[in-house]
């Protein structure tokens, strides 16, 4: 007897029209190409989390911002949403996983692309133990019993600290797992996860806002003492620059999706607008259900004492258990974007143990040993959160800086490119139909895309002693992004020299292959 395998979930084809685009650029199909539409979407909204980061960032821009932090989220969608077109554009043209580092280096060279695919991949290992850390936002709010650490549940002390990362080492535990079986599993978990975070988020908005205690007015005021309007915004926007990242594993999966010509760009830009429409809906609902401004919870519990308090317990509760799903959700998605883009460099002969992250599973179609690596590098750094409550804050900001800065690496190039007049919009689907392009918005819309994520790099990684170091005396804590970033460009420098002094020469690294109407 035979059986019709879900639309989105199938049998390893043959081949499909996307498979013949991987010989276009010199390589052969190794990954299980089994991801419809939806599982393509879900791989960017995942990643993105609504659920996740606004439950887990809330807090911090409320203490900082008061209500008018809201403003920040669209104004970081509006900036966001550029960056995503463009790179909608590139994912029609380079249907390639390890997205980032295969677009820079396509648009500029090969050692400039590898040092933004590095800062990357550094920085997604980064957003999986943030991601990790966020289910002590949640977790102790249904149950007291999941505090296995002391008894203060908050995440800025020192017991709420070290018990995020204990939480967060057992979900990379089972994420990890996960990423090794089967991508098959990994896609049918993405995307049931995600269509329970969508649910979660809508019923979420409509209790919040049908239990308003005050008008959306409220949003134009700042908190009290704050900063001013400025730098309540400028810090303010930590959340939504956490959030609104990540759009482009649609991307990343590109060897895994069918017809990813035509089907990345599309879900690239919904999976961004559906996550920039829900979550900025569940912050003004938060913001206006909210039983009080004033007494200090919101800048401390956030969104879970919004929930718990404004809708009851039983409700409340309810609703955090889906957040707890969309969290190990993302975590899985972050991860398996990771692999991704350690398999795309490696496969390139292009990092340490090149070809042990290269091989894949001829049976599951995964990269296990990239899953693995990433595991342990994201547990490890949740260690830090042993050492202070501050390295919660400290791991957040890193890896959105240097998300973006990879960003900036990708449109950079791009914008040069436009420029002289190097990028077209020649080409067509796997469908027969124009690939998508921005056209004669191509221009101004690049350059909103490289200036926005260069003002925010800088905005995020300024060394704000009251915002990284409010208790003081841990200046490194203070310095880490900026540090940490130093860290990861001088070891790249570093190996990059040690592989020219062994006598490693550009003519013995595989050669990437451009299409003709982009070089």
């Amino acid at each position: 007897m035979t059986t019709t395998a879900p639309s989105d979930v199938r049998p390893d084809p043959p081949e499909s029209p996307g498979d013949h685009s991987l010989a276009e650029f010199g390589y052969r199909q190794e990954l299980h190409r089994s991801l419809g539409r939806y599982a393509s979407f879900a791989a960017g909204f995942s990643f993105i989390s609504v659920l996740t980061t606004v439950f887990q960032f809330f807090a911090f821009g409320y203490a900082f911002g008061g209500p008018v932090f809201f403003w920040t989220w669209p104004a970081v969608l509006v900036g966001q949403l550029a960056v995503a077109a463009c790179f909608a554009e590139l994912a029609a043209r380079y249907p390639i996983s390890g997205a980032i580092y295969q677009w820079s280096s396509r648009l500029s060279n090969l050692s400039f692309g590898w040092f933004a695919g590095w800062i990357m991949v550094i920085g997604q290992i980064v957003v999986v133990a943030a991601a990790a850390l966020a289910l002590q936002m949640v977790l102790p709010a249904i149950w007291s019993g999941f505090q296995l650490v002391g008894g203060d549940p908050s995440p800025i002390s020192a017991d709420g600290a070290a018990n995020a990362a204990v939480l967060g080492v057992i979900l990379l535990v089972l994420t990890t797992l996960v990423n090794v079986v089967d991508n098959r599993v990994m896609s049918v978990i993405n995307r049931v996860g995600v269509t329970a975070e969508i649910i979660g988020a809508v019923l979420i908005i409509v209790l919040l806002l049908t239990h308003s205690e005050r008008s959306p007015g409220i949003t134009f005021h700042t908190g009290e003492g704050g900063t001013g309007l400025f730098g309540a915004l400028m810090v303010g926007s930590f959340m939504a620059a956490y959030v609104m990242i990540g759009f482009d594993s649609a991307g990343e999966m590109s060897e895994e999706t069918h017809n990813p010509r035509r089907t990345a760009p599309r879900t690239i830009l919904t999976a961004l607008g559906a996550a920039g429409l829900l979550g900025g809906l569940i912050v003004l609902g938060g913001l206006l259900a909210a039983p009080s401004l004033t007494d200090g919870h919101l800048g401390v519990d956030g969104l879970s004492y919004v929930l718990t308090s404004s809708l009851g317990d039983g409700v409340g509760r309810a609703l955090l258990a889906d957040v707890v799903v969309a969290i190990a959700v993302a975590t899985l998605a972050i991860q398996t974007a990771s692999c991704r883009m350690l398999f795309s460099m490696a496969r390139d002969n292009q990092l340490p143990f090149s070809r042990r992250l290269a091989k894949v599973n001829p049976r599951t179609g995964m990269p296990s040993t990239p899953a693995l690596v990433v595991g342990v590098l994201a547990a490890a750094l949740l260690l830090l959160n042993f050492a202070s409550p501050d390295a919660f804050l400290a791991i957040g900001t890193t890896c959105i800086v240097m998300l973006y800065l990879a960003y900036a690496m990708v449109t950079g190039p791009l914008l040069v490119r436009r420029l002289r007049g190097q990028f077209t919009a020649d080409g067509t689907d796997e469908t027969g139909a124009p690939l998508f392009s921005l056209g004669r918005w191509g221009v101004p819309v690049n350059v909103l895309a490289l200036l926005y994520g260069l003002l925010m790099t800088v905005n995020l990684a300024w060394p704000r002693a009251e915002v990284y170091d409010p208790a003081g005396g841990h200046w490194y804590f203070q310095w880490f992004t900026v540090l940490f970033l130093l860290v990861t460009v001088g070891l790249g420098c570093l190996y990059r020299w040690l592989r020219a002094h062994r006598g490693h020469t550009a003519e013995e690294e595989v050669p990437l292959a451009v299409p003709a109407e982009s070089s």
